[in-house]
């Protein structure tokens, strides 16, 4: 599987997430944690999506999308850590860590497979 199936939604969910913490609690950390970074998270998973369209990989791409992950997995674990709350701080927190694990293989594998050229 390429990142970019899984960064664009892992970055569209981070969005709604930081909106939603936004309008319900008028939370700018929300806002600004959540929101920014899924843009961030998008906008590498774009430059992935464009990379492999020229058959190519995007290393600078899964290097935003490692260090996003990463940071999000410690700062919502160490919240979940002082909270307890599963939502948000948890689910992101997981969901972060797995994120965090398929970037670190997809370094270690050598990035995202490109397909022999069908003659």
């Amino acid at each position: 599987m390429h990142d970019f199936c899984f960064t664009i939604p892992y970055g569209l969910v981070l969005v709604i997430g930081g909106v939603i913490g936004y309008l319900k609690k008028g939370s700018m950390a929300s806002l600004g944690g959540g929101a920014g970074t899924g843009l961030v998270l998008i906008f590498a998973g774009y430059l992935s999506l464009k990379a492999f369209e020229k058959r190519k990989n995007s290393f600078p791409g899964l290097a935003i999308e490692t260090v996003c992950a990463a940071i999000l997995t410690f700062v919502m674990g160490q919240r979940y850590m002082q909270t307890s709350k599963i939502m948000p701080a948890g689910i992101v927190a997981g969901i972060s860590a797995l994120m965090t694990l398929f970037y670190l293989y997809k370094i270690a594998t050598g990035g995202n497979h490109i397909p022999a050229k069908a003659e």
